[in-house]
């Protein structure tokens, strides 16, 4: 089960009721079940198959044969699951406030917990098979179209431990939730931010949501007093949050340690097969470009106006706001065109997904909010957008149709058990869509300021996913590497290092003002050790293909196509050397990054020629 998930702006105004929206406005879960009466049996099937693997449990050792037909139910079961939690958790997307489908969707949650339960056995028994006969089974031709699945079971071997310590460490798990669940509780319902006045007057107390939009304002004394007014609340908790990032980094090293690696770094990206070159080689690659990321930041300050360039005037538009209205019906023609350099075939299944319900367009009553592309294995991907007219909601179809493509080509050509991609790989097509639609715009829209808007657009998704992404992912680097050595995280290290990182990566045309020291206190993904890396890894890898695709045309193309449909049948980064990038060097990172410089070069000429 794939989920890729943006967030999206909404609006406040009175929404359509779920029953009043067209028919042809409205993806088709009937085309995976065409009644709530088939889930129903189908949910009986997985109860079935439930019983099924019981039958395999302490035999898997007997023969080829009989581990063959375990992974066979392994995969019926696996397969129903997804299509049972999938439609249920989907059809209460349509509207949560519908009973029916919240009801269905628990129901579905418990069955996927006993499903994990049944099966939790399946690689404790092969890893505990001898390694000769384990390699033998691997051979057999009975079990020819499971060989990846296992080979990597048996790559892992060297860090699993004994029965009796994996039961230990899987009982210690929910001890190890800790750091995570005490941050979501600070950060989610313990931490009141201030009250401020908005540039209309309006008193607004600032929330999560609502930072970002202040963020924005067109009013500077706005930006400024959000801005410290969330600082200052996390600055009041600091010895909280440094004591529970401490625990959370200390929590990584302790399983690290546990199952032999050198490294917490190494723990984590082991999972994906990834040398650690992979993560040092990025952040070094992107340290050599920091001299265009200050050239970005001149340019802001120029564009704003400002004497001096704080930390609060970095998400304002450098482009005072442009009038793009993009109806939902040119959007998709927009993708359409800019989606052509992936050549013919991919634009049939393109035109299929517009036109046979993949696509739930709009806002109504009770929808979940955002955008995201999901599914179940052997029916089309969905899409679920809350489509509002502008730029932002364009490049947001594009991408979420980047995720479907990618799962629909996965699908149809590999195996149930080979088909679910990897995080490391999965936002390289939902960017490289993004990339292509972006490079079609600037060569077709004529109006200077249009031209501006759209490039202000994108060099700010390459400050935010490459560059910040990036910054993050040092600063991991560097608290685990602290902690590595016995070095405690006090509040004070955090802030320090935290603080020389921004002067670093922002350079001297910006002021670094005291109170960002404290940023690293409201960043969630630091409880997800090293995963934000891969964030910067996609875009890059996107971006380098983008290039490829539009420079050397249907060579290109046919290799990324054999990658969309490789899903994960190999790893991630054979899987993109195939396809023409090879992230174990820091190539395609130096490639995206003077894709950054050109659009600076590009932004900069419109900008003396229009004067602003």
């Amino acid at each position: 089960m794939r989920r890729a998930h943006t967030m999206a702006e909404t609006t406040q105004k009175t929404l359509p009721k779920r029953s009043e929206v067209k028919q042809e406005n409205k993806w088709k879960l009937e085309d995976m079940f065409p009644s709530d009466a088939a889930w129903e049996d189908e949910y009986k099937q997985v109860q079935q198959h439930i019983e099924e693997m019981g039958h395999y449990k302490g035999k898997l050792a007997q023969s080829p044969s009989v581990l063959a037909d375990c992974l066979k139910t392994y995969e019926k079961l696996g397969l129903a699951m997804e299509r049972v939690y999938v439609y249920a958790r989907m059809r209460r997307d349509e509207d949560n406030t519908n009973t029916t489908y919240q009801g269905m969707t628990d129901r579905a949650g418990s069955l996927n917990v006993s499903v994990s339960s049944a099966t939790s056995f399946l690689v404790p028994e092969i890893l505990a098979m001898p390694e000769e006969k384990l390699e033998d089974y691997i051979a057999d031709p009975v079990l020819a179209s499971h060989t990846f699945y296992l080979k990597e079971i048996k790559r892992q071997k060297a860090h699993v431990l004994s029965a009796i310590e994996e039961q230990i460490v899987a009982q210690a798990g929910e001890l190890a939730q800790a750091p995570q669940t005490i941050f979501g509780m600070i950060n989610n319902a313990d931490m009141v931010f201030p009250t401020i006045t908005d540039e209309h007057g309006n008193d607004v107390q600032i929330t999560h949501g609502r930072y970002i939009q202040l963020m924005e304002s067109q009013d500077r004394r706005v930006r400024q007093e959000a801005f410290k007014a969330v600082y200052d609340t996390y600055g009041k908790q600091k010895n909280t949050i440094a004591a529970t990032l401490n625990a959370s980094v200390k929590k990584d090293v302790f399983y690290a340690r546990i199952r032999k690696y050198p490294s917490a770094l190494a723990a984590s990206l082991d999972d994906d097969n990834i040398s650690t070159d992979v993560y040092t080689n990025l952040i070094q690659a992107v340290r050599d470009n920091l001299p265009a990321m200050h050239r970005y930041v001149s340019l802001r300050k120029k564009l704003l106006g400002v004497d001096e360039l704080h930390m609060y005037d970095l998400y304002v538009p450098m482009v005072g706001e442009v009038k793009m209205d993009i109806p939902y019906t040119e959007a998709v023609r927009l993708v359409k065109e800019g989606l052509k350099p992936l050549g013919s075939e991919y634009g049939h299944v393109l035109d299929e997904a517009f036109t046979s319900g993949w696509v739930d367009v709009y806002e109504n009553e009770g929808k979940t909010s955002g955008a995201y592309s999901w599914g179940a294995y052997g029916t089309h991907p969905y899409v679920l957008m809350n489509y509002h007219n502008n730029v932002n909601n364009l490049f947001t179809l594009a991408h979420e149709m980047g995720h479907a493509m990618h799962s629909y080509y996965s699908d149809k050509t590999q195996p149930y058990m080979d088909a679910q991609y990897k995080i490391f790989v999965a936002e390289v097509a939902s960017t490289l869509n993004e990339s292509l639609l972006m490079d079609y715009m600037l060569k077709n829209t004529k109006d200077p300021r249009q031209k501006m808007y759209l490039l202000n657009h994108y060099l700010e998704q390459f400050r935010g996913t490459v560059y910040r992404q990036t910054m993050f992912a040092e600063f991991e680097k560097l608290t685990h590497e602290k902690v590595e050595a016995g070095e405690p995280l006090t509040p004070e290290t955090l802030c320090s290092m935290y603080y020389d990182l921004n002067k670093d990566y922002y350079g001297p045309d910006m002021v670094i003002d005291e109170d960002i020291k404290m940023e690293w206190a409201r960043i969630p993904h630091f409880y997800n050790e090293f995963y934000v890396y891969q964030y910067a890894t996609g875009f890059s890898a996107a971006t380098a293909l983008s290039q490829q695709i539009l420079g050397e045309g249907e060579p290109a193309v046919k290799r990324y196509l054999n990658f969309l449909s490789s899903g994960g049948s190999d790893y991630p980064i054979e899987l993109l050397r195939k396809a023409g990038v090879d992230m174990a060097s820091p190539e395609p990172v130096v490639q995206g990054l003077a894709v950054f410089a050109r659009l600076l070069d590009e932004m900069e000429k419109l900008a003396e020629e229009v004067g602003k």
